[in-house]
């Protein structure tokens, strides 16, 4: 029972080995790391904020020069009841609701300028104007970091982009469309009414035309995506094949181990009983009737009557 108690742990401890081994899936954060960052240095614009009134950020990382940022605090409520005319390209209407609910949230505006392509990038398209963020968070504390992103939608009439500066459209460029960038970085095309996209939700938002050197038929990235998963997924299946191969394997070799060190103590004492008997006194044999049996020569104690311990 020992013995296969300790198989057990030995079988374990391979396949944990082998499961540390593993690479782990790539993992794609540096749009939503780039907003965390984003994040605590708009924030820092504020040094005696005033509701409602909209601050723009006087520094950001050395390593994103370009980058503009502002950030607006605002009371939930009102937000609610009388909406934002104006924040940069952005015109919030009446019955936003924010989700979860906070007393007082920030506003945190960007544009992304020159780096809109690096962290949103779109293949077979151009873009035309730079990618501009809004997002939310909860204001309680203006000093914080790393701060979770609220969810705002709106209740009734669309969130509104004003795209009024765009870069000049290639000579033989196609309509321009709206992009939108949700929080994991997938993106959604609409149509761009005189330069101004909607949504109902926070995001990044962009608009773009498609690129007059793209391929004509490009494989999708989707594709790609599903057969590089696909080929992961491949090389598990082999992984955990493999160590399962390989427990089995040693497994056996130690059953024949424990079975081989039985089968080899059995013969030993087998041996030990042989030479036992060929060492020990040889008996003389003797005919009793028809019978041919062992009789020792002489008996080693002799029988004592007792009247003789009575004398």
């Amino acid at each position: 029972m020992r013995i296969l108690c300790c198989l057990q742990v030995l079988l374990l401890l391979f396949s944990h080995h082998l499961s540390a081994q593993s690479p782990p899936p790539p993992t794609n954060a540096s749009s939503s790391s780039l907003d965390s960052l984003l994040q605590d240095y708009s924030f820092r614009a504020f040094v005696r904020p005033r509701t409602g009134i909209l601050y723009d950020a006087v520094t950001v990382p050395p390593n994103l020069t370009g980058i503009k940022l502002s950030a607006m605090r605002l009371r939930s409520g009102s937000l609610r009841r009388r909406g934002v005319l104006s924040l940069k390209e952005f015109s919030i209407p009446k019955g936003v609701i924010v989700k979860p609910y906070v007393t007082r949230l920030v506003f945190v505006y960007q544009n992304l300028a020159n780096f809109s392509q690096l962290y949103y990038p779109l293949s077979g398209y151009d873009y035309v104007a730079p990618v501009v963020g809004l997002l939310a968070y909860d204001a309680k504390n203006l000093s914080a970091v790393n701060l979770r992103e609220l969810e705002i939608t709106a209740s009734k009439d669309p969130i509104r982009i004003d795209f009024s500066d765009l870069e000049p459209i290639p000579q033989g460029g196609s309509v321009v469309e709206c992009v939108s960038f949700d929080s994991s970085g997938k993106a959604s095309f609409s149509d761009s009414i005189r330069n101004t996209c909607e949504t109902e939700r926070q995001g990044h938002f962009s608009v773009v035309v498609k690129s007059v050197a793209s391929a004509p038929s490009p494989t999708p990235p989707p594709r790609k995506e599903k057969k590089k998963k696909s080929s992961e997924s491949n090389s598990r299946t082999w992984i955990t094949v493999g160590s399962v191969l390989g427990g089995l394997v040693l497994l056996g070799l130690l059953m024949f181990l424990v079975l081989r060190c039985r089968k080899y103590k059995k013969q030993e004492r087998m041996r030990e009983m042989e030479r036992a008997g060929e060492t020990g006194e040889a008996l003389r044999m003797t005919q009793v009737g028809e019978t041919r049996a062992p009789t020792a020569a002489t008996t080693r104690t002799q029988p004592v009557l007792e009247t003789e311990y009575a004398a």
